[in-house]
């Protein structure tokens, strides 16, 4: 069963319980990783091939979800909110104007369909370390978090 099924079919006391452990629980679980003021919650989600991770913006800090280009698998496709091409491309739009931010209660999503690490960040917030990773596994039978 994927978790956001499981999340619908045991309703909202599920939301609840889950509020403090992805993001800040102000989408009641629906989404796989949220947005602290400066960290991705969680930091770290085994997904398998084909799946659509979800990012939502759950504080009031805006944010980008930017993979590291030269760290993602080769096959792999370049992955950042915005829907850059690059990492530099996605750093240069961001220094510019801000594009690319993902504000309140906005989202970002993409399909991962090769197997590998993908590590990314968010671009204001990266020196302070909000980063985190996206493994992508034959053995992750329902997505599954780690902090």
């Amino acid at each position: 069963m994927e978790r956001r099924d499981f999340l619908r079919a045991v309703g909202p006391a599920a939301g609840i319980g889950l509020a403090g452990c992805i993001g800040n629980g102000t989408a009641g679980g629906d989404y796989d990783v949220g947005m602290s003021a400066k960290a991705f919650r969680p930091t770290r989600i085994e997904v398998r091939p084909g799946t659509t991770v979800r990012w939502l913006n759950t504080s009031k800090q805006g944010h980008t979800v930017t993979a590291y280009g030269e760290q993602i698998p080769d096959e792999a496709e370049f992955f950042a909110s915005g829907d850059f091409d690059s990492e530099q491309a996605a750093r240069d739009a961001w220094g510019n104007a801000t594009e690319g931010t993902l504000f309140e209660g906005q989202e970002y999503t993409h399909t991962f369909e090769v197997l590998g690490t993908y590590p990314y960040f968010c671009i204001p917030h990266e020196r302070g370390g909000m980063v985190g990773t996206v493994v992508v596994t034959e053995d992750a039978a329902t997505p599954t978090a780690s902090e």
